[in-house]
């Protein structure tokens, strides 16, 4: 049987970073208008402060505009309100993303409400939230918009294909469930207490892991010819001593079944900054009731 093919990733997101470029050049001749995307980083983990460094390295190359706050990690919680607030006033920045996790004295949902919901470019604010599940308009969060960018590319019209989320978080799962409903797949939500969970997989057409387990699904629990979309970002111990990078799925298992599957790295993994970059400017677009310049990327 023929290896499923690669889902490129990177070169997806290069394409989408491109489109977003061209649309802020636009921005600024026709409307003076530059997007700005404000990110806060509080603490020191090493995770966060890489992420944090691409997203501002990918912002400056679309011709964005960077705001960066780095705060200590015994920041308290009115600290980071009131900074929030200040970011909400601020005509220069469209978009505002508080890098998670943050540090257990503080509040994450209260920070993530007290951002206004225009500028919520996560897509994690409650209203946000209850506008995807209803069909209404708002910001989209970006891992499960990037997933859905890459099998609409793959697949074009999903209509009618049954899908399976393996995983149930706010932040992936849940939206991600979502938005294959509004492309009128049939959706199952599974995750790791689903009972008899390898049968539930083999049924779909679309696999999407985001479970958080290093390759657990398995290649047997693929049905032929599916696309499969792994998530997961999870780093494990190898017996020399060193670490890799693996996703939620047993890539070598599941890529000599599947008909297409994203690798990790270098599948959803670049989507999500792009999607970032994409949503400040539809967010700025909206911000400033630019109607249409806000659609087609």
């Amino acid at each position: 049987m023929t290896e499923a093919k690669i889902i490129d990733g990177n070169l997806f997101s290069a394409q989408l970073r491109d489109k977003v470029a061209q649309r802020v050049r636009d921005m600024g001749l026709r409307h003076r208008i530059t997007p700005g995307l404000a990110v806060v980083l509080v603490g020191e983990d090493p995770a966060s402060q890489v992420y944090v460094r691409n997203k501002r390295k990918r912002a400056v190359e679309v011709g964005m505009r960077s705001f960066e706050h780095t705060l200590e990690t015994d920041v308290t919680e009115h600290e980071l309100l009131t900074l929030i607030a200040g970011l909400n006033d601020d005509p220069e920045v469209h978009g505002i993303l508080v890098q998670l996790p943050l540090p257990k004295h503080i509040d994450a949902q209260k920070v993530i409400e007290a951002i206004r919901p225009d500028k919520d470019v996560d897509g994690f604010h409650p209203w946000n939230v209850g506008m995807l599940a209803s069909g209404g308009v708002g910001m989209v969060p970006c891992t499960p918009l990037g997933s859905l960018m890459l099998l609409k590319d793959h697949l074009g019209s999903l209509t009618g294909l049954k899908a399976i989320v393996v995983g149930r978080s706010n932040i992936v799962g849940k939206p991600m469930a979502h938005l294959l409903l509004r492309e009128d797949c049939t959706v199952t939500i599974a995750h790791s207490r689903t009972r008899d969970l390898p049968d539930e997989v083999r049924r779909a057409d679309i696999v999407v892991a985001a479970v958080g387990r290093p390759e657990m699904v398995r290649g047997d629990w693929i049905k032929p010819g599916a696309t499969v979309i792994d998530v997961g970002i999870n780093r494990i111990a190898l017996p020399d001593g060193k670490s890799k990078l693996v996703g939620d799925v047993r890539f070598d298992e599941a890529k000599q079944v599947a008909g297409a599957i994203t690798p990790v790295p270098g599948g959803v993994g670049p989507m999500t900054i792009a999607c970032l970059l994409r949503n400040t400017v539809v967010a700025a677009a909206r911000q400033h009731r630019l109607h249409g310049e806000d659609e087609g990327i």
